[in-house]
């Protein structure tokens, strides 16, 4: 039995509209969005297994995907043969990382690999990228100047810089960054025709796919950027997340399919640097055509510690990674509600009465 305050359905103005006249079918999306934020991921775990391993199991017509950094990782495992297999065995081997003494980004990034060749070795890229119907894509960041540096103290300066430069004006933001886009080569993808950063289009293959995985995912100061990346222009990459943290400023197309948006998350937050700035958000063209799903403040206030999993609690259960396993698992298993209420809701066609304006939620 869901609770139908386990998630909300927020949509935008075109999309309010149409899923209360007509309610929502696999072949009214137009693209499925995923969000960079780690840990945050696991609690809309099952919620993604059940869109692609049941929802859009039998959809016909090519679905673009896009994502940043734990956004691209989930969505390489959607794009599998099994993707129910593959959310799985990605989402066990995110929880039971593990380290000793001092944690450095050799550390962490040995771990990323160790995750990513447990869910996407080699043969899994050649599934994805023939996959009949969804089409992959992803963001990294290639850093220019001071940001590619590989020493932590310079780093934190370099990322200094790029915060003050993000409070004037986020566009300053192309001095520091170049957004890089690799993409299905079936599809050239229309994602970013109107990018407001200057943007590098990159055709995704056997032989890059990893590595810009990776670089996606690559957290500044946690981890090693990327380099040597096929196909791509020579530098350091790092995760997508620097610009599009929770991306939403990419236009799938000029029809009126919905952006389906499961996300951890009632609002988005545009880049990494605005995560301490409550006033940016996605401009409101941005938001029209988009159905965001996320979990409730009463389903969160009911999780161990009244809060979903974060990177966070490699601190703050540091030393008991029992504890936290623990935790994660529980959180994941309770995650299950967010699917059920997600299938009851679409299936049933209460998803009608349930939809709320994002607007009204977050107003611009």
């Amino acid at each position: 039995m869901t609770n139908r305050n386990d998630l909300v359905f927020l949509a935008g103005r075109t999309a309010f509209e149409r899923i209360q006249d007509a309610g929502l079918q696999p072949e009214d999306v137009a693209v499925v969005a995923g969000a960079s934020g780690a840990a945050k991921w696991l609690i809309i775990s099952e919620l993604d297994k059940a869109i692609f391993s049941q929802w859009l199991k039998d959809r016909k017509t090519p679905l673009p995907l896009f994502g940043t950094s734990i956004g691209s990782w989930k969505l390489a495992a959607a794009a599998q043969d099994d993707p129910s297999s593959a959310f799985e065995t990605l989402a066990q081997s995110y929880i039971h990382q593990h380290y000793e003494g001092k944690v450095t980004p050799k550390q962490v990034t040995a771990e990323g690999w160790r995750i990513l060749d447990s869910y996407l070795p080699q043969e899994k890229v050649k599934e994805i990228l023939s996959h009949p119907v969804m089409r992959f894509n992803l963001c990294a960041v290639r850093c220019k100047g001071l940001t590619a540096t590989r020493k932590i103290f310079l780093q934190l300066l370099a990322l200094g810089i790029s915060s003050l430069a993000n409070r004037i004006s986020p566009r300053l933001l192309s001095l520091l960054f170049e957004r890089t886009l690799f993409h299905d080569s079936r599809d050239p993808s229309s994602l970013f025709d109107k990018s407001e950063f200057p943007l590098q289009r990159v055709p995704l293959d056997e032989k890059n796919f990893r590595r810009a995985l990776m670089a996606s995912g690559s957290i500044p100061l946690a981890m090693e950027g990327v380099t040597g990346i096929p196909g791509a222009h020579e530098g350091v990459y790092r995760d997508g997340g620097i610009l599009d943290y929770h991306p939403s400023s990419f236009y799938p197309g000029e029809g009126t399919g919905i952006v389906l948006y499961p996300h951890f998350y009632s609002r988005l937050i545009p880049g990494w640097f605005d995560k301490s700035l409550p006033w940016r958000s996605p401009r409101p063209e941005h938001l029209k055509n988009m159905l965001l799903l996320a979990p409730s403040q009463e389903f969160i206030s009911r999780l161990p510690y009244g809060s979903i999993p974060d990177r966070k609690d490699f601190v703050r259960f540091h030393g008991r990674d029992e504890e936290r396993i623990a935790f994660w698992n529980e959180a994941r298993r309770e995650g299950e509600r967010l699917a059920d209420d997600f299938m009851e809701s679409v299936l049933s066609g209460s998803i009608r009465t349930k939809v709320m304006p994002l607007e009204e939620q977050w107003p611009q």
